[in-house]
């Protein structure tokens, strides 16, 4: 039995898509918080478990039989680190085959990284997996590309501008649908405990880049501006955007300009049997309509 959790959102219900490409449904199984949600993933067959990260005993109940658990890192920042230690016990608890846990790349682990309020709770849950004795896999998946429109403002063809502070920072991007996939052929083969796979896009790209790309997607000039980060939260703040995103598209562009995901290329091709989507590619399909 597979078991993915958080398999309500994006990525975990991504997977099980894959999954179900590979696998019977009888063969998945889904930790879901409100069942009520679930009703897609009921049609398409699949066995549905009821448990929260903040719940042990209800995880223990719900990871009974598996033989594969996918663990999606949890999307409560601030709870994360207790999160994941809940899910790593709770496993260890109902004996678990095998852990696949969906980390993150990076080059910087010390507290001095633009983005350690993200990297905490997933440098703990590494952590625990390794100390639990527990069989593991560590899927340290790159910056989503599925964030560039977030990143670049609903208006920014519109506006013709790209406004972050990156610099001249290279991020290579990843669709989270690869990553999906890539999860999905690592829990339905053989061969991967104690791995660890750098999960980055294949090219590195830079915003510079990325608004040159968008002008020929438009047919008009993009063009890309790297303010200060008191000018971008200043500038931001003034266009009503939520002081939380301001704080955290900040963080995000910092650690592009000091070259935290420029890495490309990584373990993902050969996951895959192919290369990942390019950010060219999404950009055409995102805002070529």
């Amino acid at each position: 039995m597979i078991l993915v959790t958080g398999a309500t959102g994006a990525l975990g219900a991504a997977t099980i898509d894959f999954l179900l490409e590979k696998t019977p449904a009888s063969n998945i199984a889904a930790l879901v918080r409100d069942e009520a949600k679930a009703a897609p993933l009921k049609e398409k067959g699949i066995e549905i478990r009821i448990g929260n990260y903040d719940d042990v005993p209800s995880m223990v109940k719900a990871f009974q039989g598996v033989d594969k658990l996918l663990f999606v890192s949890g999307s409560e920042i601030e709870n994360r680190s207790e999160q994941h230690r809940n899910v790593v016990d709770a496993a260890k608890q109902a004996n678990v085959g095998h852990v696949v846990y969906t980390s993150f790349v990076r080059r910087n682990e010390t507290e001095t990284s633009p983005i350690t309020f993200v990297a905490k709770s997933h440098l703990d849950a590494e952590a625990a997996l390794k100390a639990s004795g527990l069989s593991y896999t560590l899927l340290k998946n790159g910056l989503y590309m599925d964030m560039l429109p977030y990143f670049l403002g609903q208006q920014v063809i519109e506006t013709g501008v790209v406004f972050q502070p990156a610099g001249d920072g290279q991020a290579a991007f990843v669709l989270r649908n690869d990553l999906a996939e890539a999860a999905a052929n690592v829990l339905t083969t053989e061969g991967h405990e104690g791995k660890s796979y750098d999960l980055p896009g294949a090219v590195p790209i830079t915003y510079s880049e990325v608004a040159a790309t968008l002008s020929k997607i438009a047919g008009k000039e993009i063009a890309y501006i790297s303010p200060t980060q008191e000018v971008y939260r200043a500038e931001m703040t003034k266009a009503g955007v939520p002081e939380m995103y301001i704080g955290m598209f900040g963080a995000f562009a910092e650690a592009i300009r000091q070259g935290e995901f420029e890495d490309a290329g990584g373990d993902l091709p050969k996951l895959l049997g192919r290369q990942p989507v390019a950010p060219a590619d999404y950009l055409k399909q995102v805002y070529g309509n």
